[in-house]
This record gives C-alpha cells, sequence and structure tokens, in this order.
C-alpha cells in the first residue's frame, strides 16, 4: 500500500461547515477504532463502549503510548505504513474529535519527519498526512491570509493632543499578515517543505486548547531536539534518567539514557538539528507561548516549554539571527512578566545563558 499524488492532495471539508448527527459521529469513531485494533497491539473495551468513543480515543493514555512508540519505528514513515494510512484516513473523516486525534500525534510526526529528512529515508507516509494536514488549512482559509489589525502608529492617539493637522484617514488600521495565502500542493518539494510543516502546526495552535497534555509535552521535547547541540540549554536539568529512542544514521531506533544535566541528550540534539525558517518557528513559538502563559496551564508544561524557548534562544544566539533572537527572547520576557502578575514563586532572577545574557 503506497499514498499516491491525488490522494494526498484531497481535503476534507472544514468541519464548521457540516452537521453531523451523534450517530453518525458515533459510527465513523468506531469504524477507525476498529480499524486500529489491528495496528496497535491492545485496544481497550471501554472505547468502544464508551458514548464518545472520539473523545475517549482522544485522551486514552495506553492508546497514545503505543502509537507514540510506533511513529518512532525506523519504518514508520514510509508509504506503505498501515499507521500512517490510518492516521490519514481517520483525518479524512467528517468528525471534529477524529481531526483532534491526529493531530495529538503531529508534534511526534513533524519531529521525526523533520529530523529524518537529511537521512534520505523513505518519508512518504508521514508527507501524506503533512499534506492532509495543509489541504484542509488551504480550504478552511478559502484562499485568504490570516492577518490581524492593529493602530497605525504614524496616526495621532485621540487621548493625546497634537498640532499635527488632522488627517481623514486618522483612524485607519495597519494590517500584519501572521500567515500567508496557501496554495495548493499535492507532494512535497524541498523548497515548501517547511512551508507545509508550519502550516500543520499552525492547526495544531489553533486547536492547542483541546489537544492532550502528553502531545504538547512532545513538542517541547522535539523542540529542543530541533534546536540542536548548540541550542544546548545549560540551565536545563532532568528529573529522572529517561531512555530517549535515538534516531540514528542507519535508521535504527537505539536507546539512550539521557545524561545528568538534559532531558534530551546531546546526541540526539546533534542528529535532530534542523534549519529553524520563519516559516517553522513563528508557529513553534505561538505553541510555546500558549504551553507558557495559559491561564491554569499545567506546571510540567510551563516548565518544558521554558526549557524549549531557551534552547531556541541559545540556538538563535549561536546562529547570530537578530530576529529570532529578539522573538525567543521577548517570549521568555513575556513568561517572565506573565508569571510575576500571577505571583507564582518561580524564581526566573537566574535565567542566564553560555553568552552571559541575563533576562
Amino acid at each position: 500500500m503506497s499514498f499516491d499524488s491525488e490522494d494526498t492532495g484531497a481535503a476534507p471539508a472544514p468541519a464548521a461547515k457540516q452537521h453531523i448527527s451523534w450517530s453518525d459521529s458515533y459510527t465513523k469513531a468506531n469504524t477507525a477504532i476498529k480499524a486500529l485494533a489491528s495496528i496497535v497491539r491492545y485496544v481497550p473495551a471501554s472505547l468502544s463502549s464508551s458514548e464518545t468513543p472520539a473523545f475517549s480515543l482522544l485522551h486514552d493514555s495506553e492508546i497514545a503510548a503505543q502509537i507514540s512508540d510506533l511513529l518512532r519505528q525506523p519504518d514508520s514513515s514510509a508509504g506503505d505504513n498501515n499507521l500512517c494510512r490510518w492516521l490519514y484516513d481517520t483525518f479524512h473523516s467528517s468528525e471534529p474529535d477524529l481531526h483532534l486525534v491526529v493531530l495529538r500525534f503531529l508534534p511526534i510526526i513533524a519531529g521525526v519527519y523533520l529530523s529524518r529528512v537529511a537521512l534520505h529515508k523513505p518519508l512518504a507516509g508521514f508527507e501524506a498526512i503533512l499534506l492532509a494536514l495543509y489541504a484542509h488549512e488551504t480550504v478552511a482559509r478559502n484562499g485568504h491570509a490570516v492577518t490581524v489589525t492593529i493602530p497605525d502608529l504614524s496616526h495621532s492617539s485621540i487621548y493625546h493632543e497634537t498640532k499635527q493637522t488632522t488627517r481623514t484617514s486618522s483612524t485607519e488600521l495597519a494590517l500584519a499578515v501572521i500567515s500567508s495565502s496557501l496554495e495548493p500542493y499535492t507532494n512535497v518539494r524541498s523548497t515548501k517543505r517547511a512551508r507545509i510543516v508550519g502550516v500543520a502546526l499552525e492547526l495544531f495552535y489553533s486547536k492547542i486548547s483541546q489537544i492532550p497534555l502528553q502531545s504538547k509535552l512532545d513538542f517541547c521535547d522535539f523542540c529542543k531536539i530541533w534546536a540542536g547541540e548548540k541550542g544546548c540549554d545549560p540551565s536545563e536539568t532532568s528529573k529522572s534518567g529517561k531512555n530517549i529512542k535515538l534516531i540514528t544514521e542507519n535508521g535504527e531506533n537505539e536507546e539512550n539514557t539521557a545524561p545528568a544535566g538534559s532531558s534530551i541528550s546531546k546526541e540526539e540534539k546533534k542528529k535532530g538539528r534542523i534549519i529553524l525558517s520563519r516559516e517553522l518557528l513563528q508557529p513553534t513559538l505561538r505553541i510555546l507561548g500558549h504551553c507558557m502563559m495559559a491561564n491554569h496551564q499545567n506546571k510540567e508544561l510551563q516548565e518544558a516549554a521554558r526549557a524549549a524557548c531557551r534552547c531556541l534562544y541559545t540556538r538563535a544566539l549561536h546562529d547570530i539571527s537578530p530576529k529570532d533572537i529578539l522573538a525567543t527572547g521577548s517570549l521568555l520576557r513575556l513568561a517572565k512578566l506573565a508569571e510575576d502578575s500571577a505571583g507564582n514563586e518561580i524564581d526566573y532572577t537566574e535565567i542566564t545563558f553560555t553568552n552571559k545574557i541575563t533576562l
């Protein structure tokens, strides 16, 4: 079984425009669960008996662990991989909760995919899923860019006196483009790879409040890997010597215990380092910003997101990228202000980086 270009280019209609009955939703979710049973080792009977099987599937930690492990296998990204086919078919259902099930695994899909690109391994399976997410966003945006309006600072504020002649356009708003309009793609070219993955991350961000905690923690871990060895955060400490699966040059996974002082091994950071283009970094920082500053956010997630952002900041310093330094540094400052305003007791006064710059 393989994914062809015509198949991957098709996009499910945006869920918001469809009216799905409870029975249809229930049937589609159970069909997906039955198909998954032939792929993973074990599917709890409680999933099929649930009144909301799609929601239960989304939040089942045992199923999530099995799928996550399979996605990290050496052959997981091949075009004939059964799990990739299941994720692809599941996303093409019109059930919003099943869409979330696929998005829940996007951090691992994108993380492993981008880390394997340089290894020249088969990636058709992952690319089919990423193209499905991209196509969904293309249809949903209907040719429009994602924008926000901000006041034009060249005009005087209505709250201040000025001697300037009042212009008729004094209330004009400046348009800022958050994400440019999308062109349809039926395959992943090297020049468009970052854009396609970035748009998938934008979709993930738009649903992040509904995504389970572990998925966000996975994303933070891959941010550290993407930052690479030069993005290693010296202040990051490991709470346990947990095993980490490395993606070796020959495509094999090997177990490695994280050394003291780092939750991600130096070897994994070295092999997983990627080019952090603007298309990838922007949605990445939005996701990390949510993980750090959303109301009532999990403490573990906040710490993981701060560590990931510090790694990206250190990487930006190493690359001497002023825009990236400003973006990551500003996000760390905002997180600090948010914690201070919330009266959090975490001490940020000693957030020091390798170049002795303290935020």
